[in-house]
């Protein structure tokens, strides 16, 4: 069986890397174009191309797959199977009838629900206790083709989607493997989706950052882990705009209006929302570095009198 295999990012790197570990023929790799490096000084491979490189895979990164030279050197592959894991574009109606085999996706969810392009952060923001990631058919609606397979993992209280994105992506990789091998073995019974039950996760926002008091001390404590590693959670405070990492419910019931300041101490900076008060533990300033709010406030002494 030749595979084409198409995805950018580390989730990716990491089905690519089982696929070669399993003895695969990989006939190549598409993925996105190189972009610069920290502040632009150097062009970086991204960690797919990376990965190809090492095992002598030719790699392609073109611009558009909508100009049909994507399809040609498709063709030209004489690939059975095409496996698409977070690669960042949408195939064309010509490029998915290329394969006999079909093209498959790895999806960072339990389909049908958040389909779209941030299904691990929106588990994470919705507060959802479990998730997973399946495989299946790719058609041309986004996300809706027929399963093949499910793997499902419960989601840590305190876990922040950088932290689940790293656990699902051994977790596709896995499913990968056993999803390549039933194909290979014509074992695959599809499993048509439930439209009625789709939700959608679309792409994250910095306008998303600002954390809204007014919500309930759990949902700021998803906000904030939802956001993680991008666009990360904001705070106002004193005028500055600072970067959340880290929340924690107090349990504890004020009669304070939502966001309002109710202690400063060792812990961190206490603040009122909906339902009690909740302690911000680990923050950003502007140009400085993640830090514990406790050693912000003692970089900043003046900074209680403000509050």
């Amino acid at each position: 069986m030749r595979i084409v295999f198409m995805g950018t990012p580390e989730f990716a790197r990491k089905s690519l890397e089982r696929l070669y570990k399993d003895g695969r023929e990989i006939a190549g790799v598409f993925t996105r174009e190189d972009k610069p490096g920290n502040r632009g000084l150097k062009v970086l491979c991204n960690p797919v191309k990376e990965l190809a490189l090492s095992h002598g895979t030719p790699v392609y990164q073109p611009v558009t797959l909508k100009d049909g030279k994507a399809a040609e050197i498709l063709k030209k592959l004489e690939c059975d199977l095409i496996v698409v894991v977070a690669y960042g574009r949408i195939l064309t109606k010509e490029i998915l009838s290329i394969p006999p085999l079909s093209c498959i996706n790895i999806h960072g969810s339990i389909l049908p629900k958040y389909r779209g392009a941030s299904p691990v952060q929106h588990a994470v923001l919705n507060g959802e206790k479990e998730t997973g990631v399946t495989s299946m058919y790719i058609s041309e609606t986004v996300d809706s083709g027929d399963i093949i397979m499910v793997k499902k993992t419960l989601i840590g209280e305190d876990e922040t989607s950088g932290e689940l994105f790293d656990r699902l992506g051994l977790l596709g990789a896995q499913l990968l493997s056993e999803t390549v091998d039933a194909i290979s073995k014509n074992l695959v019974v599809r499993v048509p989706q439930n439209n009625d039950e789709a939700t959608y996760a679309p792409l994250l926002s910095k306008s998303m950052s600002p954390i809204d008091w007014t919500m309930n001390a759990c949902a700021i404590k998803c906000h904030v882990r939802g956001l993680i590693p991008w666009p990360v959670a904001t705070m106002e405070l004193a005028g500055f705009v600072l970067k959340v990492f880290s929340v924690e419910a107090t349990g504890s019931l004020t009669g304070m209006s939502p966001g309002a300041v109710v202690s400063v101490g060792k812990p961190g900076i206490e603040i009122a929302c909906a339902d009690g008060t909740v302690i911000v533990k680990e923050v950003q300033a502007p140009g400085g570095r993640r830090m514990h709010t406790a050693d912000y406030l003692r970089g900043n002494p003046g900074l209680k009198d403000k509050l």
